[in-house]
């Protein structure tokens, strides 16, 4: 019985495979005999049709889809090709030539990093919010600035004028240009950093009027990694009007922006051009940060020089870091250093923001090196 049933299912299967060839056989006499009598032309077109391939119907992606992306990336790292053969004797002999990449800022020195690209630098506690707070300061900020401002400037005031030694040449000079510059005009000065006492330590040689007046007091930048690690640091120095700078950033970040940025709206900004406490005393070359403050700088500064001996002794920079009493300590205040004409010949000329930021500071440098002998001299008569 079963194999009956099999027997009968194998002759149906050629039944139906006999049916289909015919079928096939029908269907394409049916078509070629038109074709060879010339009868039917839109027959040939429906048959013509049938061997044309249809084009790709797939939507082709976009810059904005993922797809896309990946398309140009392959595209942009796929290598040109030309269609002119070259032999392989002109290949070898041919430099290849390679696209250069994007211009980006310079930095400060070679060594260092840029700002875009912060390799090695440790930021240890978030300080964006203090830029923030320092631009838009609210009436809290302003009251608690007060507070520290005249704690600081009163303590400074005691220790450098009461308790140590310290005679100030061209003090005037720096008091008026504090209370009596023109308005919207800023003030920059700028000098050696030989103790961590500097600042605030040299203000206490100004009147309680101004040490302790938040409203003309200077701005000036500290190092990120040493006031500003905690919030309750940061507070203290950011009340203190201390801008927080990231050594090894360069030039352009947003420590120098926000020095600029006080300058052009008439404050007093100070800045220590060595970049950090120079302890051995040599002569550093100085940072280009001060360059860039005074080429940028919608409308020129003031700029103030000057030069002190003997704040290392009042706060020597070895442990355990106690503050002295009945040091020498001599204060010189230079000249006001006119770079209008200097920096606007820069500008005329087109030269290149980098070598005008270098020639600008190499003219601070030149100032600090007289200054420098002058004060020395008048600290060595006073032993």
């Amino acid at each position: 019985m079963l194999m009956a049933v099999c027997a009968n299912l194998c002759r149906y299967r050629h039944v139906q495979s006999a049916a289909a060839c015919a079928t096939r056989s029908l269907y394409w006499g049916r078509i070629h005999v038109p074709l060879a009598n010339g009868l039917h032309p839109s027959i040939f077109a429906l048959s013509a049709r049938q061997y044309v391939q249809a084009p790709e119907t797939r939507p082709v992606p976009d810059e904005r889809s993922t797809a896309g992306l990946q398309k140009q990336e392959q595209t942009e790292q796929r290598p040109a090709t030309t269609r002119h053969p070259v032999s392989q004797q002109a290949l070898s002999s041919q430099p290849i030539q390679t696209q250069p990449p994007p211009p980006q800022p310079p930095t400060m020195s070679d060594k260092e990093p840029r700002m875009n690209m912060p390799t090695d630098v440790v930021i240890p506690y978030n300080i964006d919010w203090v830029f923030e707070r320092m631009r838009c300061p609210s009436r809290v900020w302003w009251l608690a600035s007060h507070f520290v401002i005249a704690a600081v400037g009163i303590f400074s005031k005691i220790l450098l004028m009461f308790v140590n030694k310290t005679r100030v040449y061209n003090k005037e000079l720096l008091v008026d240009l504090i209370s009596k510059r023109p308005k919207g005009v800023g003030l920059l000065t700028v000098s050696n950093h030989y103790s961590c006492l500097d600042d605030p330590g040299l203000w206490g040689m100004l009147p309680l009027r101004q040490a302790c007046n938040t409203s003309c007091v200077r701005w000036s930048m500290a190092a990120h990694d040493i006031c500003f690690t905690n919030k309750y640091h940061s507070m203290f120095f950011m009340f203190g009007k201390c801008i927080p700078v990231v050594r090894g950033y360069g030039v352009y970040q947003e420590a120098i922006n926000l020095c600029i940025e006080k300058c052009a709206t008439g404050q007093w900004v100070h800045v220590f051009p060595e970049g950090k406490v120079n302890m051995e005393k040599e002569e550093l070359r100085l940072k280009w940060g001060v360059g860039r403050i005074i080429y940028d700088s919608p409308k020129m500064p003031i700029i103030l020089p000057l030069w002190h001996e003997g704040m290392d002794d009042v706060l020597p920079n070895v442990e355990p870091y106690v503050p002295q009493w009945r040091k020498k300590v001599t204060i010189n205040i230079g000249q006001p250093l006119d770079l209008n004409d200097f920096v606007q010949d820069l500008k005329n000329k087109q030269v290149p923001e980098q070598t005008a930021r270098k020639l600008i500071t190499d003219k601070i440098q030149e100032v600090f090196r007289i200054l420098r002998t002058e004060t020395e001299q008048l600290h060595r008569e006073r032993q």
